[in-house]
């Protein structure tokens, strides 16, 4: 939605989507999340340019993959990103309550997780633009453990205000992005956990880390913040499950301070390392994955500027205690392509 749209326009738009929202609230949810799954079908059939974008992220992704695969997964992504929007987004406040969350949600490996929760210790929590990205902080605060996540403002005001609401409704606490670093500080230092989504592309002056053998651009604050208060970071999942409502909850890594204290460079430890941790839940759910957004919009200097990859960068990826050859290899090889184009 653009930004200068008059208040009218954005009062209209709000308008229609509470009635689609209410018109969608007489049936059954199951029902809905079918409908919603037909919608993406046909945005996948009539929406070009977006169709394009993100069969080429997966080609790039998954370069094995036959174009029957990665048609049939791009279609998959677009229809499960409707059923989020449409659906999940608004049934979660009535569907997940203190009384009711197990009907629809199953714990997988959070132990450590909940550990450090029942003692009150600090945590930042990161997902990625896969399965309900909103479901395990909106989890943690049914049960009694409020989480506050970072979140960029819907330019429609009005729209902004009604989902804020929703996703508030059982305690989470949305900060937006805009003048936000004494907020988060704050929380941190008094004990409090926050969670990021964390594969945004971070524009030119962010970290380039492996993504799917690739270099994208990722923020450095969240590795920042762990470094200065000591604390772990947790890649957490909510991947649904058979199609409907249910999803199971798990974590893919828990990157402690033990971990980066001997890094000759933490910071880019870290960010690569919670960069995997995202890949890993695409991986187990790559039809639950948002393929369609800009994650490598941006480049590094080195191919912006035509030169070829840099011999420290070489050193800080063969460094990582995770890094084969073989990747290694493909990540070069994805560069040094995007530097001749």
């Amino acid at each position: 939605m653009a930004r200068n749209q008059s208040p009218f326009l954005q009062f209209a738009q709000y308008a229609g989507l509470r009635a689609v929202s209410g018109f969608m609230q007489c049936f059954d949810h199951e029902q809905n999340l079918h409908t919603a799954a037909g919608v993406g079908s046909q945005f996948y059939r009539f929406s070009h340019t977006r169709r394009r974008r993100a069969q080429r992220n997966l080609s790039l992704s998954f370069p094995d993959w036959s174009q029957d695969r990665i048609e049939d997964v791009t279609e998959r992504s677009m229809q499960h990103m409707f059923q989020l929007f449409l659906v999940d987004a608004l049934i979660m406040p009535r569907l997940i309550t203190p009384d009711s969350w197990t009907k629809y949600i199953r714990i997988g490996d959070l132990g450590p997780v909940l550990d450090r929760l029942i003692k009150r210790e600090p945590i930042i929590f990161i997902t990625g633009h896969c399965g309900n990205w909103e479901l395990l902080g909106y989890y943690l605060a049914v049960i009694g453990y409020p989480i506050a996540a970072l979140a960029r403002p819907l330019d429609n005001r009005y729209i902004n205000r009604w989902l804020l609401g929703l996703r508030e409704a059982r305690g989470m606490k949305i900060i937006t992005k805009w003048g936000a670093t004494p907020e988060l500080l704050n929380l941190l230092e008094n004990g409090g956990h926050l969670g990021f989504i964390a594969d945004q592309n971070a524009g030119d002056q962010g970290l380039f880390v492996p993504f799917f053998s690739r270099l994208a651009s990722s923020y450095k604050s969240i590795g920042l913040f762990a470094m200065r208060y000591d604390i772990p970071i947790v890649a957490g999942h909510a991947r649904r499950l058979d199609g409907s409502f249910r999803y199971e909850l798990s974590c893919s890594d828990c990157i402690e301070p033990k971990d980066w204290a001997d890094q000759d460079d933490p910071l880019f430890y870290i960010t690569a390392r919670f960069n995997r941790a995202m890949e890993q839940m695409v991986r187990a759910a790559p039809e639950q994955y948002l393929w369609l957004h800009r994650r490598w919009k941006s480049r590094p200097r080195h191919e912006r500027q035509g030169k070829s990859f840099p011999p420290k960068l070489i050193e800080k990826l063969r460094a990582l205690p995770w890094m084969t050859d073989d990747e290694l290899e493909g990540i070069i090889e994805h560069s040094n392509a995007s530097t001749k184009r």
